[in-house]
């Protein structure tokens, strides 16, 4: 699908695939690093499995479907993978603290997980929205402020309704055995956090190289279940799903035993 809208947009070709753009797929974007993000959903699902009971059917057939496109995901690996993970583990062995759960002043946090002696490192930054698509919060426009200095009568003027009272700075009080002022000591060691908390957000933490547009399609013909942001989709279905089957006990016997015939449905007798 995507081959088929580069060919109507009539451009070039791109070696990699621009996260965020349309994938031809209603409310389904291009995904940002898709092999990681399957290699991680696998991981974590074989994982979870591992709580059922090796006899249980939806353990043997989900265990078989997942390895299997694991190890077709695992297969195509990105141009400089090899070098990006030695850089990778030398930097974790640099910085420890990049395996510990951090969260940043943007809002972006980053967390640790080891699975399957896989090591993991899940990032996520919050989504930039667009103020012109907010919703109107139904506050009157009131048209543009007043420039200037401004009498009481003008300003009522052009806001009617309002009203006028000066506004007068508060005295800081000071409670009973503590100074109003900050001490120096106390102001230091606020710049001590704030500057160790900016040294932990400027490690420079290099991501996974891209896979090519082309590797992306190899792995999307080779898997045989549409575009990757739908394997994507399915993976974290099964994954989510996994705890409630686990919850269910699927493979224990009903407490009622049905009887007999009760799913034969209509079956075609020789006669």
């Amino acid at each position: 699908m995507r081959r088929t809208l580069r060919l109507l947009a009539s451009v070039k070709p791109l070696r990699y695939l621009e996260a965020g753009t349309p994938t031809g797929l209603t409310g389904l974007r291009t995904h940002a690093s898709p092999r990681a993000t399957l290699l991680y959903l696998y991981s974590s699902t074989l994982d979870k499995l591992q709580a059922a009971p090796e006899h249980s059917v939806y353990r043997q057939s989900v265990e078989a479907l997942t390895k299997h496109r694991m190890s077709i995901v695992e297969s195509i690996v990105p141009e400089g993978y090899p070098a990006w993970q030695q850089k990778a583990a030398q930097l974790l062995q640099d910085h420890p603290e990049l395996s510990q759960a951090a969260r940043n002043s943007d809002g972006s946090h980053r967390m640790t997980v080891d699975i399957g002696g896989k090591k993991f490192i899940i990032s996520h930054s919050p989504r930039q929205k667009d103020m012109r698509l907010r919703e109107w919060d139904g506050e009157r426009n009131i048209g543009p402020l007043l420039l200037g200095a401004r009498s009481k009568e003008e300003i009522l003027a052009h806001f009617p309704g309002s009203t006028f009272e000066p506004v007068t700075a508060a005295e800081p009080k000071a409670d009973a055995g503590h100074n109003v002022k900050e001490s120096t000591e106390e102001r230091e060691s606020k710049i001590q956090g704030l500057q160790a908390d900016e040294a932990s957000e400027d490690i420079p933490w290099v991501p996974e190289p891209k896979l090519t547009a082309d590797q992306v399609s190899e792995l999307e013909h080779k898997i045989g279940a549409g575009l990757i942001e739908e394997v994507i989709s399915v993976a974290e279905g099964e994954f989510r799903l996994v705890d409630i089957m686990l919850q269910a006990k699927v493979w224990e016997s009903l407490e009622e035993v049905p009887a007999e015939g009760q799913w034969v449905y209509f079956e075609r007798k020789s006669s």
